[in-house]
């Protein structure tokens, strides 16, 4: 049975292991103790293990074919720690794992920045827009350097995430009835969670490699969007304020369509509401 790590197990590695439990063998990092039991049921080993253990890690991957990078960070000031030191140590221990056979990693369009609503997609330049956008482009540097013909190296660019207790209206609930700057005019990429474990399962069982844009079908806007949860729920809209410019850092439009050629299939192409 091949053996698989996932480092980082929170909303998403979490949903991944659970497919994963009964066709892999499976060990779950978290760097939260009290995690451990939480765990337990859905994987065959839960380690605690902090981005920058080297030793720890190396022990761990002696014998893993299969490396899935899951991290989040649980603060806007955690990203170095938790992205580029968890990628840096992997970077010093892989070479000396050659049972390392495929990297699968979940990072963020936030790389491409504030694009004016423009389209990208996986050839275009990045432009990080703040220091966490540099950090996450880095991130992606290191793990690609990884790659060898023996070694395939997946890199996801997610978009928004939701799911099963992350509901659009859960996560939009406090806007209702305020007032936000800006025209609402900005694109809105969002992925669902079962899309998101769709395509890394499907990134692992095709064996794919290089990076690929991780979003559902072309974006709406915010403001649409906003509109759309908030009156499916008999919510208060939101108004916009256009005097003040908005200050959300990414504004661009996620183009999917090099996965959608790679074969796979979105379970909600479009955007859930309900």
């Amino acid at each position: 049975m091949e053996q698989a790590v996932i480092l980082g197990c929170g909303y998403v590695g979490q949903a991944v292991a659970r497919l994963w439990q009964n066709s892999l063998q499976v060990t779950a990092t978290t760097t939260t103790p009290d995690r451990v039991a939480e765990l337990a049921p859905i994987a065959q080993q839960v380690v605690v293990l902090q981005g920058n253990d080297r030793a720890g890690l190396a022990s761990l991957l002696q014998g893993k074919s299969l490396v899935l990078v899951s991290v989040g960070a649980p603060r806007a000031d955690a990203y170095e720690a938790t992205y580029l030191q968890t990628a840096k140590t992997l970077e010093q221990v892989v070479a000396a794992t050659p049972s390392v056979s495929q990297i699968i990693y979940t990072g963020s369009y936030a790389v491409y920045g504030d694009r004016q609503g423009a389209w990208v997609d996986e050839t275009s330049a990045l432009a990080p827009a703040n220091r966490n956008g540099e950090i996450l482009a880095e991130t992606e540097q290191i793990l690609l350097r990884l790659a060898t013909p023996a070694r395939r190296v997946c890199l996801f660019r997610l978009g928004g995430i939701y799911g099963p207790d992350r509901e659009l209206v859960k996560i939009f609930r406090r806007a209702a009835g305020t007032t936000r700057p800006g025209n609402g005019q900005d694109a809105a990429n969002w992925i669902h969670l079962e899309d998101i474990v769709g395509a890394i399962d499907f990134a692992r069982q095709r064996q794919l490699s290089g990076i690929y844009n991780l979003v559902g079908n072309p974006p709406t806007t915010t403001g649409e969007l906003l509109q759309q949860v908030l009156t499916a729920h008999g919510l208060p809209p939101v108004t916009w304020d256009a005097t003040q410019s908005s200050n959300r850092p990414y504004n661009a439009r996620v183009s999917n369509q090099k996965l959608r050629q790679a074969g796979y299939q979105f379970r909600y192409p479009d955007v859930v509401t309900q």
